[in-house]
């Protein structure tokens, strides 16, 4: 194959990482760990019955890895 056939055939197509829907997912995960890291205050949380004082950004994290893990799953149900 030439190297300009090469170029033909790949001409219009987007890089890799853009086809695999990797840019979006990557914005949001940096935007989630700038959330985090700016949150550092203490706050009382109800977990049912009791309160407890933490950190906002563990909060936050257990909520993040809470909710990467369900996309996980859903997305492995899917297959």
């Amino acid at each position: 194959m030439t190297e300009h056939s090469t170029e033909q055939r790949h001409a219009g197509r987007k890089p890799q990482w853009w086809r695999a829907g990797w840019f979006v997912p990557a914005v949001l995960v940096a935007l989630a760990v700038i959330l985090i890291a700016e949150n550092t205050a203490s706050v009382r949380i109800r977990l049912f019955i009791p309160v407890v004082t933490m950190p906002l950004w563990t909060a936050l994290l257990i909520v993040w890895v809470i909710g990467v893990l369900t996309g996980l799953f859903v997305a492995r149900r899917r297959r």
